[in-house]
């Protein structure tokens, strides 16, 4: 609610009180309660909480043994809500128990008029109803509760939603036909065959809980190499949790089959190959060997949607100093003889790629293939920004995406990955605004208007984990963002990278839907991407701050004011853009890196 309809609420109030404004009919005894868990006597099961605000605690509690407790922060109002099936055209009533100052309660999506109410203070539980009657076609509604921007945290508890309901379901029954596909060596996909009546599905490891998806399929991970799991699936409904599917068993691979060759912490850098701007051209024999992996700037598409992608060295008019062909192609040999990488990195900010058919997705495998095997490269690096990576409205979820562009895009990625084997070397390098944003938001969001592009690449770093080389987010040019802490970071010192980095490490409830986490990515696949001097981007980070946040997360030490969930030591490393800004800059970047005692 914004400050006018907080206005608008106090008339409303004023209104009842002198019996002006009208309510609907209140609900009969022979209503239905309609309200899933809301008790929150099952954690947050049923419910979705914006950016990761709400949690269940044991105390105050109006009822039973839990309650709701949310934060609102920054531009979060902390709103916790669920969808229930209701019938058209009926009268409904809503309520619930609450404490804290402007507590809010209503619901949305109603087919006539939403409908809201709340307090300004209640230092102890207090019940807040309303009512409201469905329209002509209406079958779901959104009820909802909220507390203020900038106010502490409110709870809330026993929330009812009473009025007719559907026709009584049962308990479904256990899943059949469970299945798992290729193990990877931290993960194995599940599929099985949809249970009639279910809503849900709990998946079981060893017999422990340990994923809730909607769909019939699922990817375990965060498993260990070369070891044998046991996996069960139960469906879930309104009326409760069938039996345990029988069990199907798989053994994760040994591992190693993600582009390894890499040292144990590793220096990644872009080289401006096709074009100079103003730090000037690097030929490939001269780039220092602190550079471990040296990603080729940029492969680009013939347009925005063809897949076509095309690549070539700088032209003579704009790069006097540029190498032949085959002498670059010397060069890149030479270095791989010394143990480096050399990728084509694919897109950067002009460079568009929206694989949005499987026409495009097919050329992109193609012409992909033809640069890295004329140039004789060891992978590919995946720069996609701006509008190459949307998700379509109603892809809500991560683990199972549906949209063109990104199901094209994982199945080409794959492609390329079986083409040239478990050598095969991938890295992405999205804008935190596609990656740790997605802890607020995700896509276009559950009733629209969102940025679509909010956490896009989520779905393919997911998909692609058990292939992903190394995930090196750009630590700049980026607004705000939300750390694990429920605070904003802003770019340019040792607590944003520090935020950032831990979020990939810990792993985070997408858009703060406690049953949608996306897991902790390994610390080896994990590099900081900063600029290398205050030309090359936004968000410049000195040599000092880069250090702090080393330290902070390989031993727990210079942490300032964010404490990550974890220490690790493993981390891979750091990426720059650009190699050719380093030297620009005296390359002050690169040696710091190379004199950071890492142990």
């Amino acid at each position: 609610m914004d400050r006018t309809g907080l206005r608008a609420a106090l008339v409303a109030v004023v209104l009842a009180a002198s019996g002006l404004l009208a309510t609907a009919p209140p609900a009969t005894a022979a209503d239905a309660e309609l309200a899933r868990n809301g008790g929150f006597e099952a954690g947050l099961t049923g419910w979705s909480c914006t950016a990761g605000s709400g949690a269940t605690v044991t105390s105050p509690t109006h009822g039973g043994t839990s309650a709701l407790k949310a934060t609102p922060a920054g531009n979060d109002n902390a709103k916790c809500s669920q969808t229930v099936t209701v019938q058209p055209n009926s009268d409904y009533t809503l309520s619930g128990w609450v404490q804290g100052g402007h507590v809010h309660l209503g619901a949305s999506g109603t087919g006539a008029t939403d409908v809201s109410t709340w307090t300004g203070s209640a230092s102890s539980w207090q019940k807040l109803t309303t009512s409201f009657r469905t329209g002509a076609t209406t079958t779901s509604v959104t009820v909802y509760t909220h507390g203020w921007y900038g106010t502490p945290a409110y709870h809330a508890d026993d929330i009812s939603l009473r009025g007719p309901g559907t026709d009584p379901v049962g308990v479904p029954a256990a899943p059949t036909g469970l299945r798992a596909g290729a193990p990877g060596p931290s993960s194995v996909p599940l599929t099985w065959t949809a249970s009639p009546g279910a809503t849900g599905y709990h998946v079981h490891r060893d017999g422990a809980r340990v994923a809730t998806v909607s769909g019939t399929s699922a990817t375990v991970t965060g498993l260990a190499a070369s070891t044998t799991y046991s996996f069960q699936v139960s469906a879930v409904n309104a009326a409760g949790e069938s039996p345990k599917s029988a069990a199907v068993s798989a053994t994760t691979t040994a591992g190693g089959g993600n582009g390894g060759g890499l040292p144990a912490h590793a220096l990644v850098g872009y080289l401006h190959a096709s074009f100079a701007n103003g730090s000037g051209y690097t030929r490939m024999a001269d780039v220092p060997d602190s550079w471990d992996v040296i990603n080729l700037a940029f492969g680009e598409p013939t347009s925005a949607t063809s897949g076509d992608i095309r690549f070539s060295l700088c032209p003579v008019a704009e790069c006097p100093n540029v190498e032949s062909a085959a002498d670059f192609k010397a060069a890149v040999k030479a270095k791989q003889a010394a143990g480096k990488k050399v990728l084509i990195s694919i897109g950067g900010a002009n460079g568009q790629v929206q694989l949005s058919t499987t026409a495009a997705r097919d050329a992109f495998v193609t012409s992909v293939s033809k640069i890295i095997d004329e140039y004789g490269l060891d992978g590919l690096d995946i720069d996609f920004e701006g509008h190459s990576l949307s998700l379509n409205t109603g892809d809500t979820d991560f683990r199972s995406p549906t949209t063109p562009v990104v199901v094209n895009l994982v199945s080409a990625i794959r492609t390329l990955k079986a083409k040239y084997g478990s050598d095969f070397v991938l890295t992405m390098a999205p804008e935190t605004f596609f990656v740790q944003l997605g802890y607020q938001y995700y896509g276009s969001g559950p009733w629209g208007g969102q940025d679509p592009r909010a956490g896009a690449y989520l779905p393919v770093i997911h998909a692609l984990r058990d292939d992903l080389t190394l995930l090196h987010v750009q630590d700049y040019n980026s607004g705000p963002i939300m750390g694990l802490d429920n605070q904003y970071h802003s770019m340019g010192g040792a607590d944003f990278h520090i935020a950032m980095t831990d979020m990939l490490l810990t792993g985070f409830p997408v858009a703060g839907d406690q049953s949608k986490v996306f897991p902790a990515l390994r610390p080896e696949q994990v590099a900081i991407g900063l600029p290398a001097s205050t030309q090359a981007g936004n968000g410049h980070t000195v040599p000092a701050e880069v250090n702090k946040a080393l330290n902070c997360l390989t031993r727990k030490t210079d942490c300032g004011s964010y404490t990550p969930h974890g220490t690790w030591p493993a981390l891979r490393g750091l990426m720059t853009w650009s190699v050719n800004w380093d030297r620009f800059n005296q390359w002050e970047f690169s040696r710091n890196f190379d004199a950071y005692p890492w142990s």
